[in-house]
């Protein structure tokens, strides 16, 4: 039968979750959540919201979303087709980590998510045209509580794998991180 495991990332309270998949002459089965596993690192709620995208062309990257508290959510995020480059941004007040980012390869062949916490900002790039993911989340959107960073910010400094080919008016519209901003508390 098939099984989740979690690997920390460099950034506390990020983790790759990788699913190990049964395959046989049929095809395979891969479970992509599982509460024991995934409340031992961290998801501690009921999921409330499960959102799907497309992205039509390698190269565009969306985001860096998150929320404020208290709407603040944790997200697992997984690509079902296509590839992408997933990023994690860590925006809580006092972290050593603070303004760090780790991104991961997520793919339909490699069976991998990211599970992003609270208090972290999240982008991705298509690495392939039409990449289809889908995000679970232990909070509904509010659109109240919605923020957003630059994903081309200096600061913060991603390594886009790809040429960002668009960005969408409102993520182009995004600001690098103010001198104003202290972060999200933890």
């Amino acid at each position: 039968m098939s099984a989740i495991s979690a690997t920390p990332t460099p950034l506390a309270g990020l983790w790759q979750i990788d699913r190990h998949a049964h395959v046989d002459s049929r095809g395979s089965f891969a479970r992509l959540f599982c509460d024991d596993v995934l409340r031992s690192v961290g998801w501690d709620r009921p999921i409330r919201q499960i959102n799907h995208s497309v992205t039509e062309q390698r190269g565009i990257v969306r985001g860096l979303h998150f929320q404020f508290p208290p709407h603040g959510e944790t997200k697992l995020v997984t690509c079902l087709s296509g590839a992408i480059f997933d990023v994690a941004v860590d925006l809580r007040c006092g972290s050593p980590t603070y303004l760090h980012w780790h991104g991961i390869r997520l793919d339909e062949n490699n069976r991998r998510s990211l599970l992003i916490p609270r208090g972290f900002a999240h982008g991705f790039q298509a690495l392939s045209d039409h990449a289809v993911m889908i995000y679970l989340h232990d909070a509904a959107y509010d659109p109240n509580g919605e923020g957003g960073i630059s994903p081309l910010d200096p600061r913060i400094a991603i390594a886009w794998p790809l040429a960002v080919t668009a960005l969408s008016a409102r993520d182009a519209a995004l600001s690098p991180v103010g001198p104003d901003f202290s972060g999200l508390p933890a």
